[in-house]
């Protein structure tokens, strides 16, 4: 049995996102792929700002697919991405190896696409004795029914179906927690409607007291 009703919390997960390359988001036709180059940054941001192990993968960089996105890779200087042949990263060793490194048993696995390099992998690695947690959100399928067919498959092997920002929250838990807080607070700023809310409502609020200021005067 897994332990699922176990929170996430920086000590306890790590983070691996898989093909986030030019070649994999031009097949995506699920989601608006904005919206998942903003997920998978969030997530990135979030393991950068809680300290979680992260491992970074891609297929055929060379060759076909092109390098992991910049916005994410910048994070993460020194950190090696690990380049494959296989569709299923489990089979690559120098994945298993770095997997293994994480010291972690609950992942948190994202990529492109659903159907084939976030299920299998996760597959694999729910026999091998992982939890893996999929941010669906950051991921994307060659259609809308692709991807969904794939978070079925996932949540029925034993997978837990999540969003970005509930793990980024998830890993937070109380905003009292003021060495995150401000690493949280810049992740919703770059990557949310709500911080893009939150940035309007304090530069309103601070021109609307510049300008009572000036008529007071």
């Amino acid at each position: 049995m897994t332990n699922f009703h176990e929170m996430l919390t920086p000590g306890n997960c790590a983070l691996v996102l898989i093909d986030f390359q030019p070649a994999m988001y031009q097949g995506v036709q699920s989601h608006d792929r904005l919206d998942v180059m903003h997920n998978v940054q969030a997530l990135a941001r979030a393991a950068r700002v809680f300290g979680l192990p992260t491992v970074l993968t891609t297929v055929a960089k060379d060759s076909f697919s092109g390098p992991f996105m910049p916005e994410v890779t910048e994070l993460f200087p020194g950190l090696d991405v690990v380049d494959r042949t296989s569709i299923n990263s489990w089979l690559d060793e120098g994945f298993r190896e770095a997997i293994a490194a994480t010291g972690r048993k609950k992942i948190i696995l994202a990529g492109l696409w659903t159907s084939a390099c976030v299920t299998f992998p996760t597959l694999d690695m729910l026999a091998e004795g992982y939890e893996i947690f999929v941010p669906t959100d950051a991921c994307g399928d060659t259609s809308v029914e692709a991807h969904e067919r794939a978070v079925s498959r996932l949540q029925q092997a034993g997978a837990v179906p999540m969003t970005s920002f509930q793990t980024v929250f998830e890993l937070q838990q109380d905003w009292a927690r003021g060495e995150t807080y401000e690493g949280v607070m810049d992740i919703l700023h770059r990557h949310s409607p709500y911080g893009i809310q939150v940035k309007f409502s304090k530069w309103a609020l601070g021109a609307h007291a510049s300008e009572a200021g000036a008529n007071a005067a």
